[in-house]
């Protein structure tokens, strides 16, 4: 019998030209399936055949767990009843017995050679996709061989993919027989079909399809810096050129507009705006929502958003239809915009002011024609206030030496006082929120401001309320909730 074996694995591992190792290992897994079928029950089993001598051994084996966690008695047992067994055994090592070899003409070797091809046909597969991976191609060309549920399976090569429903762009009509280009999206190694999960609305494909269609893109004279889609209707496509002598947007265009037509074409009709990239953000943004034009722009760098305003004739183009062209133009250039009329930016423009008047009035205890007075200078913190330059508060007009002194030493007093009682507050922080994993010391102050002061305050937030109240993004804020929460689940 282990002669029998020997041979066998000899004669496949050169019938394949796989590795010996392949086909050991796919016995050995033949083996465990005919060992199982022995009991009524789930079990575990665990075969090793000698390389050498092609003798085997069969086990059952039991995953240690600890006492109070036993789900099933088939295939686990308790910490306490393995140690009985094994003094020195620990929670997820396994307790097995040596069973009886099943005969292996019981099996037969057709049986092993089914396991043994399945092997090879996923060997196979795997150096397929992985000589597609190894050439970085992202645009996958193909012809439509079936449809499963609404999911085309594309067949580029020897390599299938799949386009589902929801990667299709809207209203667009695939057929078996078809052919398509979409982008590679993803890869999923798990799948038992198609690996490679193909999209034709992601801002990646039209980035794609302009590259093909522009050979200066290619050659590095242009450069695609940013894409934004609402699929099957406007897209818009951000271009630089790296050569002074060439035009972005007419060498995308075309002669006649022949290559945006053939983008265009790809698309469904997908109506596609070329935008000039700039490194100047306001620049940039207003390159994005033209036509329209607009009057003026108010950053605010903090918040990562802009104020844009535009005059009532502009007013529905900039927004566009249903918010699509703003919508857009945020996509594209990564700022959240605030499209609004110049009355509706005066208003809100008056109503800060006031708001920083009052805070003015508050903090440093002056009246109100010294607070509007910084407010129109262009004064918004007290800490601009303490620490700008005096050359620049001495140019104002309205102020003589002493009364911009006495107001920066009176700022200056504030923060140190702001500054003393946040440290107080941070000395009363618990150690477990101060260690733990992925906090600051930024995070703290502003938690501690707000008096959490425990890893259990914490864990009772919601994780847009610890966005508000530091001004971190989501992800980070679902990590350190996430970890503040670990001792809920001990």
């Amino acid at each position: 019998m282990s002669r029998e074996i020997l041979l066998l694995v000899d004669a496949l591992a050169h019938e394949k030209s796989v590795e010996k190792e392949i086909v050991f290992s796919a016995l050995e897994m033949a083996l465990i399936s005919a060992t199982k079928k022995r009991f009524q029950e789930d079990v575990d089993a665990r075969v090793e055949i000698d390389r050498g001598t092609g003798d085997y051994q069969s086990f059952r084996r039991w995953l240690v767990v600890p006492d109070d966690a036993v789900e099933d008695s088939g295939r686990q047992i308790s910490l306490a009843e393995a140690l009985q067994q094994n003094a020195e055994i620990k929670v997820g090592e396994f307790v097995e017995k040596q069973l009886e070899p099943i005969e292996f003409g019981r099996i037969g070797a057709q049986a092993a050679k089914q396991v043994i091809f399945q092997k090879i046909r996923d060997a196979e597969r795997e150096q397929t996709l992985n000589d597609f991976l190894e050439r970085g191609e992202y645009m996958v060309t193909g012809t439509i061989k079936r449809m499963e549920r609404g999911t085309a399976i594309i067949e580029s090569g020897r390599i299938e993919a799949s386009l589902s429903r929801d990667q299709m762009i809207p209203k667009e009509n695939l057929r078996i027989g078809d052919r398509v280009r979409a982008y590679l999206n993803k890869i999923d190694r798990s799948a038992r079909g198609p690996q490679l999960q193909l999209s034709r609305i992601s801002p990646e494909f039209l980035m794609k399809l302009f590259e093909l269609e522009v050979p200066e893109i290619e050659e590095g004279l242009l450069e695609i810096k940013a894409a934004a889609r609402d699929p099957g209707s406007r897209a818009k496509i951000a271009v630089k050129s790296n050569d002074p002598r060439i035009d972005p947007i007419g060498t995308c265009v075309g002669m006649r507009g022949s290559r945006v037509q053939a983008v265009i074409s790809e698309l469904a009709g997908e109506r596609v705006d070329i935008v000039l990239w700039s490194d100047d953000s306001a620049t940039f943004i207003i390159n994005a929502l033209a036509p329209a034009e607009i009057s003026s722009i108010m950053v605010d760098e903090e918040k990562h958003c802009m104020d844009v305003v535009v005059d009532d004739s502009n007013l529905a183009q900039a927004i566009g239809r249903s918010g699509q062209n703003v919508r857009l133009a945020s996509e594209l250039t990564g700022w959240e915009l605030n499209i609004m009329t110049m009355e509706e930016s005066q208003a809100k423009q008056k109503e800060e002011s006031s708001v920083i008047c009052e805070h003015f009035m508050e903090k440093l205890d002056v009246d109100e024609e010294i607070a509007e007075i910084l407010v129109q200078e262009g004064f918004s913190t007290v800490e601009e206030i303490a620490y700008v330059p005096i050359s620049e508060m001495l140019e104002i007009e309205s102020f003589d030496e002493e009364t911009v002194n006495e107001l920066r030493n009176r700022a200056r007093n504030v923060l140190l006082t702001e500054a003393i009682a946040s440290e107080e507050k941070v000395e009363n922080v618990a150690e477990d929120l101060l260690s733990l994993e992925g906090m600051d010391s930024q995070i703290v102050h502003e938690l501690a401001a707000r008096g959490i002061s425990t890893q259990a305050d914490l864990a009772d937030l919601a994780a847009d309320d610890l966005v508000e109240m530091t001004g971190i993004d989501v992800e980070r804020a679902n990590k350190l909730i996430i970890k503040a929460r670990a001792p809920w689940f001990v």
